[in-house]
């Protein structure tokens, strides 16, 4: 069975056509600059390269053209479109509401527009995609995975704010956490690693790119998750501040007469390993330069520093909750292409967590697992 997984950003759509029983990708790709004028679009079909340079107005554009793609002479991997037996779409979120991976109805993208008040740069652009494979994929299973839903597991002591009740209950302020995709498949993965099942497994999932999270996985479930109630929250990020007194914003605001636009973009995009270094966001850059004895160098090696002592209290705090730990899995750009870093965090806690811990690297594929819960959800259905 082929499924078809989208990912849609404000401006990208990114795709894989995967045969799910087989778990290989056929065709992935991605169209960018979406809505600008020069937009382009990259796709690969087992080293069958398409590069373009075009103009794609909106994301019905761009899936059209995944999917002309596909079925193309030149590269193409599918006779016709109708040996797409579903779609997968990421939807980063999903609220209280979904718990799972659902097949997308009427319902289903009322709810995903209501949360688009939650998630105003990622829920929009993914309905864009919903909307238009609808469109040109007529009649073809269409499935919605959530980042969130993974999280919805947490109990109230986890994921309410010492906020007056009123407020989660008027306008739902909770952590609902996010990058629940790539935490679910590397923690399956962890279990298959160690051959264990999961119910019987307590891990600590990290999945570190420009955007971090860590989640406390006890039994299979997420029992804690360092982002809240947006990404903003938990371990210092490429650009973004995490945990903060929330003092400090009104602070800055007087001092500075920030809107709270302004406010918003210092905390979301200047801040992080970017705003503490002053010189970049990416880890490889910061290593480079903190080798250097340029004056720089010295905020490169304290972002790095902070990095990692931010992932050793999360560390300390979901041990704590959790009662045990048998691994901590590392993911994503940073995790699983910065061996010293996992290292140096396993040196660093010996002594702290159970001498049987386990410390691993598994590369993340969320796009594998939002193939199988399409698949696992087309076959309940027919």
């Amino acid at each position: 069975m082929l499924i078809l997984v989208i990912n849609c950003g404000s401006s990208s759509a990114k795709f894989q056509l995967l045969d799910v029983v087989r778990r290989k990708v056929m065709a992935k790709g991605i169209v960018e600059r979406i809505g600008h004028g020069g937009s382009s679009f990259n796709y690969n079909a087992d080293g069958d390269v398409v590069k373009k340079d075009l103009v794609c107005r909106n994301h019905y554009e761009a899936i059209n053209l995944i999917v002309r793609q596909l079925t193309s002479a030149r590269g193409g991997v599918i006779g016709s479109r109708s040996e797409i037996s579903g779609v997968g779409h990421r939807v980063v979120h999903g609220g209280e509401e979904f718990k799972k991976s659902v097949l997308i109805n009427k319902r289903v993208i009322k709810y995903i527009e209501r949360y688009s008040e939650l998630a105003p740069l990622h829920n929009p652009p993914s309905l864009s995609g919903i909307e238009a494979c609808l469109k040109i994929l007529k009649g073809v299973p269409q499935v919605a995975v959530f980042d969130t839903s993974f999280h919805q597991t947490m109990e109230p002591v986890a994921f309410l704010y010492g906020l007056p009740w009123k407020y989660y209950r008027k306008y739902g302020i909770r952590r609902y956490g996010f990058h629940g995709t790539s935490h679910r498949f590397v923690s399956q993965e962890a279990a298959r690693v160690l051959g264990q099942p999961p119910k019987g497994l307590k891990l600590i999932t990290c999945h570190l790119g420009n955007g971090c999270s860590m989640t406390a996985v006890d039994g299979g479930k997420s029992r804690d998750t360092s982002m809240g109630f947006t990404p903003l929250e938990g371990l210092m990020m490429g650009t973004r501040s995490g945990d903060l007194d929330p003092a400090v914003v009104f602070y800055l605001m007087e001092k500075e007469k920030l809107t709270p636009e302004r406010i918003s973009d210092i905390l979301n995009k200047e801040s992080g390993l970017a705003g503490v270094s002053g010189v970049s966001n990416d880890m490889r850059d910061l290593v480079k330069n903190s080798k250097l004895k340029a004056q720089s160098s010295k905020l490169c090696r304290l972002a790095i520093e902070m990095f990692i002592y931010r992932i050793k209290k999360y560390i300390g705090a979901y041990l704590a909750a959790m009662g045990g730990l048998d691994a901590v899995i590392f993911t994503a750009g940073i995790g699983e292409n910065c061996p010293w870093l996992v290292k140096r965090i396993a040196k660093d806690m010996k002594g702290v967590v159970p001498g049987k811990t386990r410390f691993l690297v598994i590369p993340t594929n969320e796009e594998l697992l939002i193939a199988k819960d399409t698949y696992e959800i087309i076959k309940k259905g027919s």
